[in-house]
């Protein structure tokens, strides 16, 4: 089974999106912040994929992207972003940093789905 690092700083949402991705099939990781997200990568198995919001405390998503980036053991690592930022220059900035892909809040169930899935398969 892939497992997934859900990195999203809302509750609800974070709940949301574990629930749908596991009755996908997949396993996931669920962390509110990005400082966790790298706390988590250093002290466990690499994920199969990251799901990153963008719009966190303290650090966004794309700086947490470029991090990710730039670090050898993690850079071939596929980031989705999934954020509530639905501008077209949001999702540009989001694949410049490194994105692989980008989902905009709100978003149907089968959208986040095939989205993960085109990275997994």
């Amino acid at each position: 089974m892939k497992t997934i690092l859900v990195v999203e700083d809302t509750n609800a949402e974070r709940q949301l999106i574990s629930a749908l991705l596991t009755h996908a099939g997949f396993i996931t990781a669920n962390v509110s912040s990005a400082k966790l997200a790298w706390q988590w990568l250093e002290n466990n198995h690499f994920p199969d994929l990251i799901l990153l919001d963008i719009i966190m405390p303290e650090e966004t998503g794309l700086e947490l992207c470029r991090k990710i980036r730039s670090n050898p053991q993690w850079r071939h690592i596929p980031i989705v972003f999934c954020s509530s930022k639905s501008e077209e220059f949001d999702r540009f900035w989001a694949l410049r940093q490194g994105g692989n892909d980008y989902i905009s809040k709100p978003f149907a169930p089968q959208q986040l789905i095939q989205a993960v899935s085109r990275y997994l398969s």
